[in-house]
Order: structure tokens, then sequence, then C-alpha cells
């Protein structure tokens, strides 16, 4: 069993097959939401954005959480919203085929290193599902365009739109009768039957891209949405560079609720009572560590050592704290041995409750409001940032924290194929970040121990630099962007 995705392009106006779904101007403002993973809980459940639409009219929620945890998600709007299942589907061999052709077609479109690296990946499975994916890089190869990705397209969502998972999803929309149906991110193929069920029913669609790597590293947008959130102009003009076949008129602008939270003044904590939680001196500097994808950042555990035997020898002045924070997708193991050897490193793993979901824990895995918290808190009273160039370069640079990029080789042999500097440069999302000076990288374990005692001692350092990647990056004011998403859909509904 495989579970099915498609890709977007144009597609002609649907006229809605029943007339059910006729949605007159009376009609209250109904989303069907859809959160296949735990990153859509913590942005538009725990933020202000259920809040809102739920004033609005009803929103359903479309999950693979656990069901032990949808009591404590519904934030007292339990009236005005309800939870359905998101379910997988079989993809037989036709559709498979097809899909992985169009995946490995926008991979060679979009050509940068990562989705040219991925394309390298050995095939897995079955025999057969060698066979097919083998042949399907082969045709995807000769298909590198946007006119035979668009063919493709249509055949894979024709394939796929017979599907039963659709024809439930249909008569959910159906009875439910959503304004919109809105998803939470772009890439799982959850998404994949019920957003074809909308498109057979004249019903809009609409994604929010849910991260600022995604577009030139994920490969193809998983399914065939009318309309793309976006969180800026930056953005918005790569989506159009890799998707050229989306109208301009359908990409809307409106920041991310991802850093929301920081606008939040009610979470933060005084200096003396976060350290208290955390086990810190408020009279010493603290740096966090902020651990990335075990796949990606994989000498996160032997740069953090570093950075603690920089600190015990002086090398790094006045003595301050670290604490270790790993990505909520790394059990954090291969961490055991460094805090051994440095019983003062402070250990913070992100609160997220591993779930129960029949589709894997990592789409059943829940942040928590507590987690939401203890962030907004360490990006706000940490002195500095260091990680292996991941999104936490943002969220401290939204706060005016100096961050190190650590990118010197800690490994014999290297870890990666390339140096880590050129690694790096390969993640063209990552080239603001060097082209305006919102960080600075550290090439050895001298310049690293020099950068970390110029930020300590200055953190205005770079300031400008910091203050112009959060302009390109983010394009809404922070703590705004729940109710520009809410005027987005309602203008989509209107217009549908």
């Amino acid at each position: 069993m495989m579970q099915a995705s498609t890709a977007p392009g144009p597609r002609p106006t649907a006229e809605p097959t029943s007339a059910v779904l006729r949605q007159e101007s009376k009609d209250p403002f109904t989303v069907a939401l859809l959160l296949p993973d735990g990153v859509g809980f913590r942005n538009f459940v725990f933020g202000t954005f259920l809040a809102e639409a739920t004033k609005l009219g009803h929103v359903h929620l479309f999950h693979l959480m656990a069901e032990s945890n949808l009591p404590s998600l519904t934030l007292g709007a339990k009236n005005s919203l309800s939870w359905q299942r998101l379910i997988p589907f079989t993809e037989y061999p036709v559709a498979f085929f097809l899909r992985q052709t169009l995946m490995t077609a926008q991979r060679y479109w979009i050509g940068t290193p990562p989705n040219l690296s991925a394309l390298n990946r050995p095939a897995y499975g079955s025999l057969r599902r060698k066979v097919v994916m083998k042949a399907a890089r082969w045709v995807g190869q000769l298909s590198a365009s946007p006119e035979r990705m668009d063919w493709i397209e249509q055949a894979h969502s024709a394939v796929m739109g017979r599907s039963p998972e659709v024809a439930h999803f249909r008569r959910v929309f159906e009875r439910i009768r959503p304004s919109v149906v809105f998803s939470s991110n772009q890439n799982p193929l959850f998404v994949i039957a019920p957003v074809l069920a909308a498109n057979q029913l004249g019903i809009p669609t609409a994604t929010f891209v849910f991260s600022w790597d995604n577009l030139s590293t994920k490969g193809r947008i998983a399914a065939p949405f009318d309309h793309f959130l976006v969180w800026s102009d930056h953005m918005k003009q790569e989506l159009h560079r890799f998707y050229p076949k989306i109208s301009r008129q359908h990409a809307h602008v409106i920041g991310t609720p991802q850093f929301d939270f920081y606008a939040d003044r009610k979470l933060l904590w005084s200096r003396s009572e976060f350290c208290r939680r955390i086990g810190a001196d408020p009279n010493r500097s603290l740096i966090c560590y902020s651990g990335g994808d075990v796949e990606v950042s994989k000498a996160d555990h032997l740069h953090v050592a570093v950075l603690m035997e920089l600190i015990r020898s002086g090398q790094v002045h006045g003595r301050p704290q670290v604490l270790l924070r790993p990505a909520p997708s790394d059990q954090g193991t291969r961490y055991d041995s460094v805090r051994r050897r440095f019983p003062e490193l402070i250990y913070a793993p992100p609160a997220w409750t591993p779930g129960q979901s029949p589709y894997g824990d990592f789409f059943g895995i829940v942040p928590s409001m507590a987690d939401v918290q203890l962030l907004a808190n360490l990006t706000f009273h940490s002195d500095l940032n260091v990680n292996f160039a991941s999104t936490m370069t943002l969220d401290f640079a939204i706060r005016d924290k100096p961050v190190v990029n650590v990118v010197f080789e800690v490994a014999d042999p290297p870890l990666f194929d390339t140096s880590m500097w050129e690694f790096v440069r390969g993640f063209e999302h990552y080239d603001p970040v060097v082209e305006l000076g919102a960080a600075r990288f550290a090439h050895t374990r001298d310049e690293f121990a020099d950068h970390v005692n110029a930020y300590l001692k200055d953190p205005s350092l770079d300031r400008e630099g910091r203050r112009r990647f959060v302009e390109l990056e983010v394009g809404k004011p922070i703590g705004r962007s729940a109710e520009c998403i809410i005027e987005v859909l309602q203008a989509i509904a209107r217009e549908s």
C-alpha cells in the first residue's frame, strides 16, 4: 500500500456537480482545515487563527492525531468546530508511476542541489516498486518542463480522482458544505484525496506554504490547489519561478503564523523565572544551541561538544551557559555522550507528545502549548543562538538576537560529500542569510570562538542585516498573519 500525490497546476474552473454546494451569500463562512501534521496544529490551532475563524462560522478540522489528544485542543470553541479524520488511500502502480514521474520531472525542472541530490537516492522496496521508480525517473527526466508536467498532472489527477477515498471526501463535503478547503501544509500526501474531491465539486482550495525552504528543496507540491498562501513577496516570486503556470492572482502574501507567538507578550516570563524553569543562572550569559534534523544537521552533537570545550578552556570568555534544544523530530540519543562529558550542558528537548496515529509517529506527534511558550521565552531571553543553517536563524533574528552558523569540519572522514560550507551554499533559500549578513559563519574552531565572543560583547553587531533578513522573509507584521489568512480565505470563498 502506498499513499498518493499529485501536483499543482492550472485546471479548468469546475462547475459544482451538486446544487447543494452552491454557497449563497447568506450561508455562513465554513472552513475545512486540513491538518496533516503537528506543525499545522501549532500554527493554526494554538495560535489565534482558530479562535478568529470560529467567530465567523464553523471550522471542520481534518487530522491524523490520536483521539485522546483532541479535547485539550478545542480552546473554548467547541460549538464552532468539529473534528474529522484524514484518511490515506491505496496508490496502485499506474498512479504511483505517474506521481514518481511528476516528482522527478519537478526536481529536474527546479534543478537546485537538494533536489538533484534526492534523485541520486537508490530505489527501495519490492523489485516491482524499484522497477517502477527507475522507469519513472527516466521518463521524468525527459518530462522536465511545465507543459509536460501539466499533462502528467492531469493524467495523475484523472486516475486518482476515481479512488474510493476521493468519493468519501465528496460525500463529506456535500454534507458540511465548506466555503473553502484549506491545508496547513502543501506537501503531505494525505491531503490529495480531499483536494481532488473539492476540485471535482467546484469548492475552492488553498494551501499554506509552511516553510521558507519548501519550494526549493521538497520537490513538487502534493496536490492541485487553486490558491497559495505564502510568507512574503520573496516567496511569491519563488513560487512563480518554480510553478510558472500558477496565476499571480492566486498567490497571496500573508506572513506566517509560525512566528505570531513572538508578538504575544503574555507568554513571556521574567528572566529569573525563565532561568529557574530551565535550571540556569540569570546572571550569566545564555547561548542556545538549536539542533537540526538528523539527516541534514549530521554534526550537531560534535559541534555542541566543540562549543563546550571552548567555554571550558576559556577561549570563549565569561563562562556562558549553553542550552541544547534538539529538533522535535530528533530523539536526542546522539547527544548522550556529550551530556555525559559536559554535565553543565542544559538539555531542553521540545515538549512534543508522541502520537498514536496509525500512519506513523511523524504524523501523530503533537506539539504542546507549553513548548510554544518555552520557545517564545528561549528566543527572548537567550543572548546568542548557534545552529547549522536552520530556520532558528530566522526565529532569533525576529528577536534581534545574533546567530552563529557552524560550518567547519568535525569528523574524519567528513560527514558530507562536499565541505559543510558548500553544502550550506547549495540551499538557495539560505542565500539571504549570507548576502544580507544576518548571521556569522564559523569556518574553524578559532573563528567559532571569535564570533561567539564578539556577539556576547556586543549583541548589536549585524543588527541591520538581521532586520533586512526578517523584512525579506516575513511579508506581514509578526502577530498579524491569522487575520490576513482569514481575509484571504473569505475573499477566495466570495470569488467562488
